[in-house]
């Protein structure tokens, strides 16, 4: 029989334990309280970009808003009110009114010519590009000059010591800025003239006034015996030939002639409580209104811009003390409404 030691059965070793995994660490507070940091910072950044985007088409639905709903742009202003391209501004003006608007050895000066420079100024037009069209009262209203030739010839605009009235306001072609100078009804007569301290003094009186003007009414309701001219100049002419016995029409308009012949005229302060204004006439164009008021209200509202102040210092103020005690206008600029234009606030002042 065989060895019996090699069917003895074979005892199994023990297993060996498995090795432990080492156990987790707790974490410490300062990674705990970093682990809820790092999400929220997470989220307030989610949030912060999305507010941005938020803000960003907000701003783009504001713009769009103004830009297809909002007033009007200056150049949108200006094709509407014809200008653009348009090479020469054509502006009727009085050429015998010493201070205000008069045409003398080749030049126009006057407190009127200087407002139209300033307002053409506003409007994209050079000195150059300005053409100056003689006008007499009665056509202020129809907007038709005269050149040299003696043609009749439509303007672009009317600054012609222009008085604002209701009923003016209601006539056809008749579009009024904003208001650019205050001023009174005077009366101006022959040096040692008897005092006239209200228009009650000139009843019966002969007394000379422009055709179409505001003062026609006032002086003939007190029993003036009045006649109109064309021109002022021709008022004057014939008070010197003691055709009239006075005149009467705005103070800014007599005190010219007086301060030009200091010693052959006496200026009379009527005491009047009726303010004369004086706009521009823009015709039928309303978007030529808006550009020139804006043009005004940049004027009067600008810290830096002087024009308006100037060009009252060098016609009216130097006028002031051979005219005392009567007033002439005005010495600030009136008062004009930002007129509706879309501007940029890098524009506005």
């Amino acid at each position: 029989m065989g060895d019996a030691r090699g069917l003895e059965p074979v005892t199994p070793s023990a297993e060996e334990p498995a090795a432990e995994e080492p156990a987790a660490e707790e974490p410490t507070a300062e990674e705990s309280a970093a682990d809820r940091i790092l999400p929220r910072r997470s989220a307030m950044a989610v949030r912060l970009v999305a507010l941005a985007v938020a803000l960003v088409l907000a701003i783009v639905l504001a713009f769009v808003v103004v830009v297809f709903t909002g007033p009007p742009s200056v150049d949108e202003l200006r094709v509407q009110a014809g200008l653009d391209g348009k090479r020469e501004l054509l502006i009727g003006v009085k050429d015998d009114q010493p201070g205000v608007a008069q045409y003398a050895d080749g030049r126009w000066t006057g407190f009127d010519i200087d407002i139209a420079y300033l307002i053409a100024e506003e409007l994209g037009f050079r000195r150059s590009e300005i053409r100056f069209l003689s006008i007499e009262s009665e056509d202020r209203a129809r907007m038709q000059a005269t050149d040299r030739n003696g043609e009749r010839v439509g303007v672009d605009m009317v600054i012609a010591s222009y008085s604002i009235t209701p009923a003016r306001e209601q006539m056809a072609g008749v579009t009024f800025s904003a208001p650019y100078l205050y001023t009174e009804q005077a009366v101006m007569t022959r040096r040692g003239h008897a005092p006239v301290s209200s228009l009650e003094d000139l009843k019966g009186r002969r007394v000379c006034s422009l055709a179409a003007s505001t003062s026609e009414s006032p002086a003939t309701r007190v029993g003036a015996l009045l006649s109109s001219r064309k021109k002022i100049s021709e008022c004057f002419a014939a008070l010197d030939r003691d055709d009239f016995d006075a005149i009467t029409t705005d103070a800014a308009i007599l005190a010219g002639y007086k301060a030009k012949f200091p010693g052959k005229y006496d200026h009379w302060d009527i005491g009047l409580d009726i303010t004369e204004a004086w706009g521009v006439n823009v015709g039928e164009n309303p978007a030529l209104r808006d550009l020139v008021n804006l043009a005004l209200y940049r004027s009067r509202n600008d810290p830096k811009d002087n024009r308006w102040e100037e060009a009252f210092d060098r016609n009216f103020r130097v006028e002031e003390a051979v005219n005392e005690p009567a007033p002439i206008a005005v010495g600030a600029q009136p008062a004009v409404e930002e007129p509706s234009v879309r501007q940029w606030p890098w524009e506005r002042v």
